[in-house]
């Protein structure tokens, strides 16, 4: 959101002559200045479109929670289309030569755009918040009306604060003025900057931490909880330990004991059980390997699944312990129910240190949402909120251009931080570049 103080004294502009006319700041200036940010520019659009693709073509990422990211990577493009290079323009000559009515234009989208993106980054907190707080109900009521409706919400509450100042809450200067001073700027009203910053940011910020911190405590109970389990699990069965022990002493006492049996049978014994070791050991190895990849997001899970299952097939008749989760059904085939229980701790122990180390991370992904957010946001709405109110405040314009560009900023991180932590938004980047071997 573009801003400049009518309590400062206004800085001469013109002052240097570049081959883009008089300017505000120096020719290397203006240089470094505009390539930076157009560079800026096109990495916002590029990843926000990337992001709108995805969802469209990608069919593992069509489903009706992608909705909002759609709506905030829409909300983040019209920043960068709309509102960023006539803010370069602004910035490098000193004075705004479009013309009053794109003035208010601009500055309206500017505010209407840059409020619905931080909308929806407060309605994707809470979405996630009700989909772990109460993920079967809130299942249900997670319909693609529901999502429109809170998406619809968003952008009309934009609406609401970013149109006053054309319907007459404002203090911009008559035509005349504004064609002698060249000068685009949100009004400094004060009840109408208590009024949008609250509706824009503080509010939002307040029930994004509220969210984010709720969030925050169930996931740790929910670790906790886990430990817990883990534990009462090792509690009910105490001869684990020694099972295993026994199934790992059996080897060596049954291999002792065909020693005494005829040549014939000895040799048939001993081929029938290393078949069926190496059975044992080819079944449960590739299902880790699948919960693992699925989990860390690597790049052959699909595959590791169906390789897993030919093995499962190939093991004969055992006892198949069935572990149900939200993942796709993983089996565990034991030769002998009797002997193997160790298997199938084994297994549970590593399902279950897969989700917490996942849980973990979703955790430290929720303090960087936040904190990228607020280091982006909260400097220039500070500004945005002090100046007016201060009669001796007066920051340089350079300040001011990089606190609003801080704020900016955002738009270019949002697809960074929505996907990098999703294998499908990955995978489906690759796609749309060409990058998928083929």
């Amino acid at each position: 959101m573009s801003e400049e103080y009518s309590n400062c004294t206004e800085e001469p502009y013109g002052n240097f002559s570049t081959i883009f006319g008089s300017t505000d700041v120096p020719q290397w200036e203006a240089i470094v200045t505009i390539c930076t940010l157009s560079f800026f520019i096109l990495l916002t659009v590029v990843g926000n479109i990337l992001v709108i693709l995805s969802v469209f073509t990608y069919k593992p990422l069509r489903i009706v929670q992608n909705f909002f990211i759609v709506s905030l990577a829409v909300a983040d493009l019209t920043v960068a289309i709309l509102v960023l290079p006539l803010n370069v323009a602004y910035n490098v000559l000193g004075r705004w030569i479009f013309g009053i009515h794109i003035c208010k234009m601009w500055l309206t989208s500017d505010v209407l755009c840059c409020t619905a993106s931080i909308l929806n980054l407060c309605a994707i907190a809470l979405d996630r918040f009700w989909a772990i707080t109460d993920p079967i109900n809130y299942a249900q009521k997670r319909t693609v009306k529901r999502v429109l409706v809170m998406i619809a919400g968003v952008w009309i509450l934009s609406l609401l604060i970013s149109s006053p100042p054309l319907i007459g809450w404002n203090d911009w200067p008559s035509p005349e003025v504004f064609a002698e001073r060249q000068v685009c700027s949100l009004t400094k009203r004060q009840g109408y900057v208590i009024y949008s910053s609250s509706g824009s940011f503080f509010i939002p910020l307040f029930i994004m931490t509220i969210v984010y911190v709720e969030i925050f405590i169930a996931t740790k109970r929910r670790l906790r909880e886990r430990a817990q389990a883990a534990k009462v699990n090792l509690s009910r069965n105490p001869c684990k330990n020694a099972e295993e022990q026994q199934d790992r002493e059996s080897l060596s006492s049954e291999t002792n004991h065909n020693d005494h049996l005829e040549a014939n049978g000895k040799s048939k014994t001993k081929a029938k059980k290393k078949s069926k070791s190496e059975a044992d050991k080819n079944t449960l190895r590739p299902i880790l390997a699948h919960e693992d990849s699925y989990t860390d997001v690597g790049e052959n899970s699909s595959g590791s699944n169906r390789k897993g299952s030919g093995q499962n097939k190939s093991t004969g008749s055992g006892t198949t312990v069935t572990v149900s989760s939200a993942k796709p059904t993983a089996k565990v085939v034991l030769s002998d129910p009797n002997k193997r229980p160790g298997l199938v701790y084994q297994f549970i122990e590593e399902k279950q240190r897969i989700s917490l180390s996942k849980e973990r991370r979703a955790a430290r992904t929720l303090g960087i949402i936040m904190g990228v957010f607020v280091v982006c946001w909260l400097p220039f709405f500070l500004m945005y909120v002090i100046i007016p109110f201060c009669s001796v405040c007066c920051p340089s314009s350079r300040l001011i251009n990089f606190i609003t560009w801080l704020g900016y900023v955002n738009s270019g991180l949002n697809p960074i931080i929505y996907t990098i932590f999703n294998m499908d938004f990955r995978r489906a980047f690759r796609k749309l570049l060409g990058l998928t071997p083929n």
